[in-house]
């Protein structure tokens, strides 16, 4: 079991603490960001373990525990640039070149990795869901996966409006592309509405949850939504006779911090 940074090598002498030296065009606030990342064991591992980014490990960590990514699934991957994400679900779902089986699409630019397509395109878009679709060769997924986080501007309340929005409208073309049984997963902000959010999901999932992984970092206010088992079509939903869904919902409790 992997230890408070997330390396399995029990036993091994700490690594040295790497201090920056201050640079006359780099503000404080730079300074603090690359001596933690410097000093970040997942960051010196996806490096060693060739993931793109220390995200992957957040995926990884989530889909051990929740099993949300099979042989043979197809997955949508939104908001994936640096591509950690499509690595862990290519390598999981044994897409390949010649069978690729997940898509990912961001507006910033991205080398594509073997076994997945990449569409460089913003998802809001108009035009982006029938892009996607497309690449998925009109086939339902199987996952859809959304890591999409807005430019931070420093100021929680909108930083936590701003990724909510995105995550409502990924979870609107989830609702379009996933077949009945298909999972959803999310990264949101804590800051007040995430609850709401969660409601919205409860009527179209199985099961509905806010998890922590121990990669997200314990200072930060992101969270992760999973929804597992979607119903399908609103018509297949099955109605009580007031017109509410039946509560078939099983709530599962959030991941403690590691």
């Amino acid at each position: 079991m992997s230890d408070e940074h997330g390396s399995g090598d029990h036993g091994a002498p700490r690594a040295l603490k790497v201090k920056v030296k201050t640079a006359k065009r780099r503000t404080a606030s730079s300074n603090r960001w690359l001596q933690r990342q410097l000093n970040d064991p997942y960051v010196v591992r996806s490096k060693k373990e060739g993931w793109r980014s220390r995200a992957a490990y957040k995926l990884i960590e989530i889909d051990d525990k929740y099993h949300l990514l099979k042989p043979g699934n197809r997955v949508v991957d939104l908001g994936c640039a640096p591509g950690g994400w499509c690595q862990v679900a290519a390598q999981r779902v044994k897409s390949t070149d010649e069978s690729p089986r997940v898509v990912g699409i961001d507006y910033l630019e991205m080398g594509g990795g073997p076994g997945a397509i990449f569409l460089q395109k913003n998802f809001l878009d108009d035009d982006a869901p029938d892009a996607l679709v497309a690449a998925l060769g009109g086939e339902k997924a199987d996952v859809v996966l959304s890591d999409m986080a807005a430019p931070a501007t420093g100021h929680k309340k909108t930083d936590h409006l701003k990724i909510m929005h995105l995550c409502e409208v990924a979870i609107d073309f989830a609702r379009s592309v996933l077949r009945p049984g298909g999972h959803f997963l999310a990264k949101v902000l804590r800051g007040g509405t995430e609850n709401e959010l969660l409601t919205n999901l409860k009527r179209d999932f199985a099961q509905v949850m806010h998890i922590k992984p121990p990669a997200s970092r314990a200072d930060s206010s992101e969270l992760y939504v999973i929804a597992k088992g979607f119903r399908g079509a609103v018509e297949d939903l099955g109605l009580a006779e007031d017109g509410d869904p039946r509560d078939t919902h099983a709530w599962m409790p959030p991941l403690k911090d590691a």
